[in-house]
C-alpha cells in the first residue's frame, strides 16, 4: 500500500484511555476513543495483535477495528445509490477505505468484567451522507473472544457492508482454504468475475472459506464468522490480517447490499485459542 502519508487512514492514532475485560487467561483491552477498536488481546501471557506502540501507529495499521458502513476500498470514493451519485471523502490516496467507524470515538454503553458494549452515531456529511447507528459487543469467554457488530439504517435507506480488521502478529503459518478470489485490478481493487485463488502472499478478498486458523509459538487461533467474505493481507513481515466481511471491497458498485429505513444487519466473529 503506497499512498500519500498525509491521508487520514495513515495518520497516527493514539489509543487513548482503555477499558479492560478478562476471563481466565484471556485479557482484552479496548480503546473506545480510537475507533472503538480492540487495542490488544493477550492469551496466556502472549500478545496477539500489533498495538499502537509496536512501530505502526497509523489509524489503519493496528489493533482490531470495526469496518462500517463499508469495508475495503470504495473506488475513488464514488458510488451510485437510488439513482444518485455520491462522493465520499477520500482517506487513502483517491479512495475511501474501511468506512468511518474505525476513526471515530465510540460511546460506552456497558462495561462489565467480561463484556463491553459500544455504540456510534454515524455522520451525515461528506464522510457518509446517510447516518445510521452502529453497535458492537466485545465478550470474553474461556479461550474465546466473541465479537458482534450491527448497523441500523435510520430514516433513509442506505448501502451497507460491515466487518472487522484484526492486525495479528505474524503467525508461523495459516490454514485458509477459500474457493474463489475477486481478482485485483491495476488500482488494487477487487473486480469480477471470480477466479481460482492465487498462491500467497495475498492482499485479496475470497469467498467459500469456512474461516482460518493461525499458528504461532505453539498457540492455535481458530477464526470463524457468519460473514460471507474474507480478506487476507499477509504481504508484510510483521503482521497478517484476516478480515471477515459481509461483502467485498467496492461492494456498493460490485455487489450492492441495501438496508431499508429502520432495517438492521448483524454479523459475528469468534477467535478461539488452543494448543
Amino acid at each position: 500500500m503506497v499512498d500519500d502519508p498525509g491521508d487520514g487512514a495513515l495518520a497516527p492514532l493514539a489509543a487513548g484511555p482503555r477499558l479492560d475485560i478478562e476471563c481466565g487467561a484471556l485479557q482484552v483491552s479496548v480503546a473506545p476513543g480510537a475507533g472503538g477498536r480492540i487495542a490488544q488481546i493477550v492469551q496466556a501471557g502472549e500478545a496477539q495483535l500489533i498495538g499502537p506502540d509496536d512501530g505502526h501507529p497509523q489509524t489503519i495499521a493496528w489493533g482490531c477495528y470495526p469496518m462500517l458502513p463499508w469495508a475495503g476500498r470504495v473506488r475513488n470514493g464514488r458510488f451510485q445509490f437510488d439513482g444518485r451519485d455520491h462522493q465520499l471523502t477520500p482517506n487513502l490516496g483517491p479512495h475511501a477505505i474501511h468506512g468511518v467507524g474505525f476513526a471515530l470515538p465510540w460511546q460506552v454503553e456497558l462495561h462489565t468484567a467480561d463484556c463491553i458494549v459500544l455504540s456510534l452515531q454515524l455522520p451525515r456529511d461528506a464522510r457518509w451522507p446517510f447516518g445510521g447507528i452502529a453497535r458492537q459487543t466485545i465478550r470474553v469467554m474461556p479461550r474465546c473472544l466473541r465479537l458482534t457488530l450491527g448497523l441500523q439504517a435510520e430514516d433513509h435507506a442506505m448501502p451497507a457492508v460491515i466487518g472487522w480488521h484484526p492486525w495479528f502478529r505474524k503467525p508461523d503459518r495459516i490454514e485458509f482454504a477459500p474457493a474463489a478470489v475477486y481478482p485485483r485490478d491495476a488500482e488494487g481493487i477487487a473486480t469480477r468475475p471470480l477466479a481460482p485463488p492465487p498462491p500467497p502472499p495475498w492482499d485479496d478478498c475470497f469467498t467459500g472459506a469456512d474461516g482460518a486458523v493461525l499458528h504461532r509459538g505453539g498457540q492455535r487461533v481458530a477464526l470463524t464468522s457468519d460473514c460471507s467474505h474474507w480478506v487476507v493481507f499477509d504481504e508484510t513481515a510483521h503482521a497478517t490480517c484476516i478480515e471477515p466481511q459481509s461483502g467485498p471491497p467496492d461492494a456498493f458498485s460490485l455487489e450492492p447490499c441495501r438496508l431499508e429505513a429502520g432495517q438492521a444487519m448483524t454479523r459475528w466473529f469468534e477467535m478461539t485459542w488452543s494448543r
